[in-house]
């Protein structure tokens, strides 16, 4: 849930720096279908507390692999949209972590204490304290003040800066404007 927060301050501050959200109506989005199979698998998968089902771990881990293939394929269907390159490299960095450590995303101690957060497993993460690619984990702690923030990888980061730059280049808030002069560079 945390890294929709990025995306949504790019569409926020997107006017402010002149960008337009009616050019987001004109990105065509190839295999849409493919995301929307691939968020219900992850729901199939791990179920919100709400909802009236428990998943086997070993189920969860195969629904929430095929989910990350489906996503994988409906980024590289939509490469050439501002931001996906991002999303694909943290999806791939997440994956990476998740397939070389049990089918689950590790977090390290340190910032499972510094989220609040107590657990051995949660639904897709484990707590490791000596995980495989330890660089690509959940290690670090999101700030209290992030709504549904908690733990954060790599993969996490590139994620939620790929939703920043397509909101801030889709709506083309850097586009130079007619009539705009810039000062040369004076080196």
């Amino acid at each position: 849930m945390a890294l929709v927060w990025p995306l949504l301050l790019g569409l926020a501050v997107a006017p402010l720096l002149g960008g337009r959200w009616s050019l987001l109506g004109q990105i065509r989005i190839r295999g849409a279908v493919i995301f929307y199979v691939a968020i219900v698998l992850q729901f199939a998968a791990f179920p919100l507390r709400w909802m009236p089902w428990h998943t086997p771990d070993r189920a969860a881990i195969v629904l929430w692999i095929i989910s990350y293939a489906l996503f994988a394929l409906g980024l590289l269907l939509n490469a050439r949209i501002p931001g996906v390159p991002f999303v694909a490299i943290g999806l791939v960095s997440n994956v990476l972590a998740i397939s070389l450590n049990g089918g689950h995303m590790p977090a390290l101690p340190s910032a499972l204490r510094g989220a609040g957060l107590i657990f051995t497993k949660s639904q897709n993460s484990e707590r490791m304290p000596t995980p495989h690619l330890a660089w690509l984990v959940d290690r670090w702690a999101a700030p209290r003040w992030i709504p549904g923030g908690n733990v954060f990888s790599v993969g996490d980061v590139a994620i939620a800066a790929g939703g920043l730059l397509f909101a801030l280049l889709a709506t083309e808030c850097f586009r130079r404007r007619p009539g705009l002069k810039l000062a040369p560079h004076s080196g």
